[in-house]
């Protein structure tokens, strides 16, 4: 083994034990040690180097840990026999990695509104958790969600959307995803293995669905919403409906709907998943009251999420489960695990308690309506007799109709390259005619109707 030469000044940060191991271990990987070679004591091994044998004994663990070398008990340190096919990277000795604030962040390309939402009030709610609340960091989150956000969650539905509920049928999760898992095992402890969805409708639930084993049936969408005759009878099923905005068409289920909607579901046991994504976000007159709120017999599940009246980062979202499907949660809870950040539920039960939400919910509804009236107009000035645009005064998208010979991707490719967020709807229209949905909300006010027209320029080239 060639002498170990401490490093000089590159090397200085790097612990003297360290700088040993690294040598000892090229050696052995370029065969200067060949295997079961007997390595020097830790007493020869210092008095050469000039280390300490506190030293020494590091490397050694180190090569020890790694597998590098063996111990034989009362003999010594061997070297350990390493498939000639391995390749190892040498570590680097060239100092430290980039820093933080060196790491360009890439964004998606789309514009952003900073009067979207007021970030100074969050860290103001996100502190007190750090200072008053840092006690309950220190222990995993409740599977079923934080108790006071689960009571906040309570009180502002009553209030909204008229969803009466109890702390213990909510269900928080980190998105859509985590609580539809949990939806597919409550259902399939039920005996439902049959999913109806809106057609067309939110893809992402279908796919969800069926990749973990549930038949799903496609129903029809009309002006009236999901159409209930076209739904199955005399079978235990479930129902994924969004009444307060249809995706994608906007559709507004009335209020006779509704009853049927919930005279099918009693009549012949089956499940309704009331997905109320964006129903604070109306913007002419109140919003329409929840199915959850006039259901008598419990057979509805109310899905909500904070993703379009926060931001889409915090990614918490919520059902109220009705008590016998509660009850089921309850009987499994402890097979998983809450992957919704327990800081951020904390904050967000400040946020909610404060009145802040209260605030930013009224905050959104005035600047959301003038950004929904600015892009319609626009499209009306610019894209006449080329995009049609459908205000269903409400949300944060409109759907749009493009007369044109382009491909879904490649409009949505030059809305991109604006900074603007546009999306095929999957919605079977004229074969002269392409449906997308086109997210205003991000967009600031002022910028709009300029956008708007450069956009249509492109689309008609």
């Amino acid at each position: 083994m060639k002498p170990f030469v401490p490093g000089k000044d590159k090397e200085k940060i790097t612990p003297l034990y360290i700088q040993l191991y690294r040598h000892i271990k090229n050696e052995i990987l370029t065969g200067n040690l060949a295997v079961g070679e007997k390595l020097p004591s830790l007493r020869s091994l210092s008095s050469e180097s000039g280390l300490s044998i506190t030293t020494s004994t590091q490397a050694y663990n180190q090569l020890l840990t790694e597998g590098y070398i063996l111990s034989r008990p009362q003999s010594g340190y061997y070297v350990a026999e390493i498939p000639t096919s391995s390749v190892i990277p040498e570590e680097s000795s060239k100092g430290p990695g980039p820093e933080f604030r060196d790491y360009t962040f890439d964004s998606d390309g789309y514009l952003h509104d900073p009067e979207s939402f007021d970030f100074q009030k969050w860290k103001k709610c996100s502190s007190r958790v750090f200072t008053e609340y840092e006690d309950l960091l220190l222990f995993e989150s409740d599977v079923q969600g934080e108790a006071a956000l689960r009571f906040e969650i309570c009180k502002y539905l009553y209030s909204s959307r008229g969803v009466t509920a109890s702390p213990g049928q909510v269900v928080i999760g980190a998105g859509t995803q985590q609580l539809t898992s949990h939806l597919a095992r409550i259902l399939t402890l039920m005996g439902i293995d049959l999913i109806c969805t809106e057609d067309p409708g939110y893809t992402p639930i279908q796919n969800i669905f069926r990749d973990m084993g549930f038949g799903i049936a496609k129903i029809p969408v009309g002006e009236r919403g999901i159409m209930i005759e076209k739904l199955p009878v005399n079978i235990s099923t479930a129902v994924y409906v969004s009444p307060a905005n249809q995706f994608p068409t906007g559709s507004v289920m009335p209020i006779g709907s509704r009853y049927n909607l919930l005279n099918w579901a009693k009549e012949n046991g089956s499940i309704i998943l009331e997905d109320d994504y964006d129903s604070e976000l109306r913007y002419f007159g109140k919003p329409v009251p929840a199915l959850q709120g006039l259901d008598e017999n419990n057979s509805t599940v109310y899905l909500g999420s904070f993703s379009s009246t926060l931001f889409p980062a915090i990614k918490i979202s919520y059902m109220i489960l009705p008590p016998h499907m509660a009850e089921i949660f309850s009987s499994i809870k402890d097979d998983y695990t809450q992957t919704c950040s327990k800081a951020e539920q904390l904050t967000l039960a400040l946020f909610m308690e404060d009145g802040y939400y209260y605030t930013n919910i009224r905050k959104l509804r005035s600047l959301y309506s003038q950004k929904l009236e600015a892009t319609v107009q626009a499209f009306e000035k610019y894209g006449r007799d080329f995009v049609e645009a459908t205000n269903t005064k409400s949300g944060i998208n409109i759907t749009l109709d493009v007369r044109t010979k382009k491909s879904e991707n490649l409009l949505c490719q030059d809305g991109k390259d604006l900074g603007i967020h546009i999306k095929p709807t999957q919605m079977k229209v004229d074969k002269e005619k392409r449906s997308l949905s086109f997210y205003f909300n991000q967009i600031p006010l002022d910028r709009i109707d300029f956008l708007i027209k450069n956009l249509v320029e492109m689309w008609k080239k």
